[in-house]
């Protein structure tokens, strides 16, 4: 399974959808990772470390998904980028999807599947998943630390 961990825009989000440690359970697991240069850069990852945990280094997002079956990314990608993922790939990331519907239209036409991970449940069987509080908790140990 071919798995693309994106690069966000840099000018609005400084986080990345894949950890070091992301990258070596996924290929440990017998998937194929393959970032996008830079994609770590603002969160103090460079390609390097993604290359020693086994990913592969790829020009840009639409090289990164060249043939993904998962996207992972913090924000919703644009549909352009998503052009090369193989049928039915899903993408999985913050997708804002109220008041974004000309958005979404465009990455169904590629084919792949969205998922908004804002959107899951706030349960406690979810909590591992929910992104929402998650990024709460971190925000507020780094507000500590400054």
């Amino acid at each position: 399974m071919r798995i693309a961990v994106f690069k966000e825009n840099l000018s609005v989000e400084p986080r990345v959808s894949g950890s070091v440690d992301t990258v070596k359970r996924l290929t440990g697991l017998g998937g194929e990772v393959v970032v996008a240069s830079g994609a770590g850069l603002a969160s103090g990852v460079s390609d390097a470390e993604y290359e020693a945990a086994g990913a592969s280094i790829a020009a840009d997002n639409l090289a990164a998904g060249a043939g993904a079956e998962i996207v992972l990314a913090v924000r919703r990608p644009a549909a352009a980028d998503l052009g090369k993922v193989a049928p039915g790939a899903l993408v999985i990331a913050i997708a804002d999807p109220y008041g974004n519907e000309a958005a979404l239209a465009e990455i169904a036409a590629t084919g792949a599947s969205l998922f908004a991970m804002e959107l899951m449940p706030r349960i406690t069987r979810a909590q591992v998943m929910d992104v929402l509080s998650s990024q709460a908790n971190l925000a507020g140990y780094r507000a500590v630390i400054d």
